[in-house]
């Protein structure tokens, strides 16, 4: 064990490069099979995967990845990774075993290592990771049982996603131990605030990759350098939301708070889910919307209006997870994306990408006045409490 981590290290950034080739991998998925079961895949593979990459950040926030052992281990969860994402794209097929062994063995191999790294000079934090350990194991069943069981796989996996999704939320409750105390899963703030921050940037620059190699593809003709740079400025406008406004000041407020790790739960854990699930969907009907621009579908529509709907809400929810208000520009957004869908018989699926930049942007300005607002507020009580003073 080393000093609690303070900064993003190299070792953590080359570990994340697995995590670049999941994102592309699982939003394939999507590109590929246009239904709801599709998209079903899609949000259980992309839950599953935040959920490998957010537990082990949790556990590079307390170790030191500079330590030998802990950048070997983070190697092997490397090569596991690479495993379990090259087989994402027929996770639901032939490759579900593979999938499954690697993941699960990922899962436990981390934490038995991590429970062997606390269990002498941290052992409030080696009882934690055994019982995040025993979770482990009771989902890990599941996802294995369900590569071998095809025929009920789809409801052995969502359960297992349930499990997982549970823990924290549960404390890691285990019978006779009981719940792991709060005040024993305190962090860094400041590196915890910086690695999420990293993973929306991956699912952000996916969202580049998509829109760069589908219109390198593409006959250069007015609408589809047109639907690429409607694709280019909606990434632009989502790293804004997140960027401008609610990366710093969440940042800002975890690190300076009291109990850090109930904060990083909801804020950190569950939340940041909603905006990378948002960005993936929003890159695959940038895709569909380059290849079929003049077109009036529902599907790349849909996919659109929904990706950036569910980008705002997490946004919104983490705002005000770390302190925040409620941002009542985005959930207008969120109606205006849904009256946007309702038009999709009667405009381009070109021009609707356009009207979703629209709404985005508008969110965008609305949220820098309404922090403008609070500001000279705050500074007008400041000085009204000096003069009293």
């Amino acid at each position: 064990t080393g000093e609690v981590a303070r900064r993003v290290t190299f070792t953590e950034l080359f570990f994340d490069l697995v995590f670049v080739f999941a994102v592309t991998q699982v939003s394939q998925i999507l590109v590929e099979n246009h239904s709801l079961l599709g998209i079903l895949y899609t949000l259980m593979l992309s839950a599953a995967i935040w959920w490998i990459w957010v537990d082990t950040t949790w556990i590079t926030n307390w170790l030191n990845p500079e330590n030998g052992w802990v950048r070997a281990m983070l190697i092997a969860l490397m090569a596991l990774g690479l495993l379990m994402s090259s087989a994402i794209q027929h996770a639901f097929s032939d490759r579900a075993v593979l999938f499954a062994i690697s993941l699960v063995t990922l899962q436990l191999g981390r934490n038995v290592f991590t429970i062997l790294a606390f269990a002498k000079h941290r052992p409030a934090h080696a009882g934690n990771m055994f019982r995040m350990a025993v979770w482990l194991a009771a989902s890990g069943g599941f996802w294995l049982a369900g590569a071998f069981l095809p025929h009920i796989q789809l409801w052995l996996w969502l359960i297992a996603i349930l499990i997982d999704y549970s823990g924290p939320a549960a404390r890691f409750r285990i019978p006779k131990m009981g719940p792991s105390p709060l005040e024993s899963w305190d962090i860094t703030g400041a590196h915890m605030a910086e690695r999420v921050s990293l993973f929306i940037i991956i699912a952000l620059g996916e969202s580049i990759i998509v829109a760069g190699s589908t219109f390198s593809s593409q006959e250069i003709i007015w609408s589809t350098v047109s639907a690429f740079f409607a694709a280019f400025i909606g990434s632009v406008l989502l790293w804004l939301l997140y960027f401008s406004r609610s990366q710093g000041d969440g940042r800002d407020y975890i690190e300076h708070a009291s109990e850090s790790g109930r904060i990083a739960r909801t804020a950190y854990t569950y939340v940041p889910v909603l905006m990378v699930l948002g960005v993936i969907i929003t890159a695959v009907a940038d895709h569909a919307i380059l290849l079929e621009s003049n077109g009036t579908s529902a599907w790349p529509v849909g996919l659109l209006c929904s990706g950036a709907g569910l980008y705002l809400l997490g946004n919104a929810l983490f705002r005000r997870a770390t302190g925040g208000p409620w941002l009542s520009g985005h959930f207008v957004g969120m109606a205006a994306l849904a009256g946007l869908f309702l038009l999709y018989p009667v405009l381009t699926v070109l021009t609707l990408s356009w009207l979703t930049n629209v709404v985005l942007l508008g969110t965008v300005v609305v949220d820098e006045l309404q922090f403008r607002r609070r500001s000279r507020r705050r500074n007008s009580s400041w000085r009204w409490e000096e003069l009293r003073g």
